[in-house]
């Protein structure tokens, strides 16, 4: 597995004058999605890189309302495109406007908390913004209908995503220069896509489904252009585990209690794709204890058939999606929850 230093698909030796230390793996034991609760940016990244402290992340805190959801997060990435917020969701308009500049403002802020709270942070480190996919999913043309429908709209967002992921990526590395970035694609949208499910902004009928191929290659085109490893995240029931995986992502991530199809999931931890593993839910319940946690996992590793000595570097623990709808005391108990269930995975 690449480090996240390199192009995730640069498959170079390493230079045999190197000295002997193991490379710096991109992947921790334990991670969140990418949500919390609450609207104070400093201390969710406190939050987070104390309980995480081995893969924190970028909260995200859709709480402060519009701009900072999943949708207005992203378009403030967005280069050379511009998105204003309507009754029905956000729209592509020729022009920015004071929704955008909130949504901009936002992740600033977000940003000014990493630097004051992770400043001096070594090591792994996750951001997250919506997949081309779901951002075409939910964007609305100016015409009225879904970006998704339009191959034109979709290459350009696409291509302008991948620009303002790179972009996001080096201003992360430079508030935080320890920093080995990896990041995320949310994609819960593509099994609507790939399955016809999603309804037109009417309400009143379904948008035709797109075919894999056409969804995997436009996959495929951006994931080639983020220079850091990229995870792609789907929580929703059928998750396309191979389709992702053939486009290149490094890692899957998955809700355990919805992924049926374990040959997707063998294929993929032979392949060598990092696996994180939503095992608990994203919004208030009580849990177990994390030593159950683990043996439930150990046992799914058992019935993929490897062997257990594998387990602990194969996976990463998460929640099964976003915690934005829980209460902030389970959003802290979650966390320390996979952390402390990935020590049992641990080999003695």
């Amino acid at each position: 597995m690449a480090s996240p230093t390199d192009h995730p698909h640069d498959s170079s030796e390493p230079d045999s004058t190197d000295d002997l230390r193991p490379v710096p793996t991109p992947w921790g034991p334990a991670s969140g999605v990418g949500s919390l609760p609450g609207t104070d940016p400093v201390e969710a990244v406190r939050l987070v890189v104390g309980e995480l402290p081995d893969l924190p992340h970028l909260p995200e805190l859709p709480g402060r309302g519009a701009g900072a959801d999943l949708l207005g997060r992203t378009a403030a990435l967005l280069v050379d495109i511009a998105v204003d917020l309507t009754p029905a969701g956000w729209r592509l308009v020729p022009r920015a406007g004071n929704d955008l500049r909130r949504a901009q403002e936002m992740l600033d802020r977000d940003m000014d908390a990493l630097f004051d709270v992770a400043e001096r942070y070594v090591g792994p480190f996750k951001v997250q913004v919506a997949g081309p996919w779901t951002l075409a999913a939910g964007l609305e043309r100016t015409r009225g209908d879904r970006a998704v429908v339009d191959p034109g709209a979709r290459r350009d967002l696409a291509q302008s995503l991948a620009e303002g992921i790179a972009a996001h990526v080096a201003a992360v590395s430079a508030r935080v220069p320890g920093a080995r970035v990896v990041v995320q694609l949310d994609e819960p949208s593509v099994p609507a896509v790939l399955q016809g499910g999603l309804p037109t902004i009417s309400g009143f009928g379904k948008l035709s489904a797109v075919e894999s191929n056409v969804v995997e290659e436009q996959l495929a085109a951006l994931v080639a252009r983020v220079p850091v490893p990229v995870v792609v995240h789907c929580c929703a029931n059928r998750a396309p585990l191979d389709l992702f995986r053939a486009a290149g992502a490094d890692g899957l991530s998955f809700d355990l209690g919805m992924v049926q199809d374990l040959d997707a999931v063998g294929t993929a931890v032979e392949a060598g794709t990092h696996l994180l593993v939503g095992v608990v839910p994203g919004t208030d319940t009580t849990l177990p204890n994390p030593k159950a946690t683990a043996s439930r996992l150990q046992a799914w590793w058992r019935e993929l058939g490897f062997p257990a000595e594998q387990l602990s570097t194969a996976v990463t623990l998460t929640p099964a999606c976003g915690m934005a709808g829980a209460s902030p005391a389970y959003a802290r108990t979650a966390m320390r929850h996979v952390r402390e269930a990935a020590r049992y995975l641990v080999p003695e």
